[in-house]
């Protein structure tokens, strides 16, 4: 118990730390952007080449990991779809909140809190649920809001639109040069490994309190005000539909003799346990979503999640 509260603390403190540092007007809002962009496009992808290059690629890019989580990330898009979508909340806000209950924090938080709780053998299957959401559940989402745009029509043209954006973020090219550089046997040059290294150690603490700094950028510009009955129950579904699909699934795949270890099973279940990606919020406010609803239901997330996501922790401990 006091290992797992050892490492949650500090991370969730973190988040706090960007979140109050927002608030209290120490950290300029105009410089939350650049904070983001540091984390996305510098200090997350070297992190991932650096876990990548040091993994072999089936253990990267395990085709039973990447069964069990998107098939329960899938329905979890679903289900949520299938609760949330009324006269109220339409298509493009339905489509959202479906995304952040599917969606947990793997890159920013999830990453570095997972290796610091089961070591870096932990590392392979979290970069598998990241591939998964940023190109498969993302992407579906996204295009189901700009089909709503669409009124329905050109769904294959507004998918085509949500990969191209898929496919335009570093996350899986960094994972991708790693796997390469796993696969070849092919280093950088000293120096630029140096580079990389210190941009990948930067990641973890800039990328918290981007986090804290972020939700607070997401309630200041949110434009509703959203009835609890309207965010919480995704707020719920994130954190415990979410890794008890991920259990079920993954217990079953075990069973039928697919190549899942109980150690994967155990990082895919605390992975879905982790609050909703902060990141959503900003996409919710480009594409003109309900984004007040959105920022309270992943600020919701991650209150509880210092909860639920430690207790789920301490209880998987004894088991693994």
């Amino acid at each position: 118990m006091q290992a797992v509260i050892a490492v949650t603390v500090p991370f969730f403190a973190l988040v706090l730390c960007g979140y109050l540092a927002a608030r209290r007007g120490l950290l300029a809002e105009s410089a939350i952007p650049g904070l983001n962009t540091f984390v996305l496009f510098f200090a997350l992808p070297c992190m991932l080449f650096r876990f990548g290059a040091s993994t072999p690629v089936l253990e990267l890019l395990s085709p039973a990991v990447l069964a069990v989580y998107l098939v329960s990330a899938l329905l979890i898009v679903g289900v949520t779809l299938f609760l949330t979508l009324d006269d109220v909340t339409h298509l493009k806000d339905a489509s959202f909140g479906a995304l952040v209950a599917a969606f947990p924090n793997t890159g920013f938080m999830g990453v570095p809190l997972l290796v610091a709780l089961m070591g870096q053998a932990a590392a392979a299957p979290v970069i598998c649920t990241i591939l998964a959401d940023l190109i498969v559940t993302s992407s579906l989402c996204i295009a189901l809001a700009r089909a709503h745009d669409a009124g329905g029509a050109h769904w294959r043209v507004a998918l085509g639109q949500a990969l191209q954006g898929a496919v335009s973020n570093p996350l899986p090219w960094a994972i991708a040069l790693g796997a390469l550089s796993s696969v070849s046997g092919v280093t950088l040059p000293p120096m630029l490994m140096t580079v990389v290294k210190m941009l990948g150690d930067a990641a973890s603490p800039v990328a918290l309190f981007t986090i804290g700094a972020v939700l607070w950028r997401a309630g200041r510009h949110a434009h509703t005000r959203t009835p609890v009955e309207r965010y919480l129950p995704v707020a719920l579904i994130k954190l415990f539909g979410h890794p008890t699909l991920v259990l079920l699934l993954g217990v079953t795949a075990i069973k039928l003799g697919l190549a899942l270890s109980p150690f994967q099973l155990h990082v895919l279940v605390l992975a879905a346990a982790l609050p909703s990606a902060s990141n959503v919020s900003l996409l919710a406010e480009r594409y003109g979503a309900d984004n007040g609803r959105i920022a309270r239901i992943i600020m919701a997330s991650t209150v509880v999640a210092f909860f639920s996501f430690s207790g789920l922790a301490m209880w998987l401990a004894p088991r693994q």
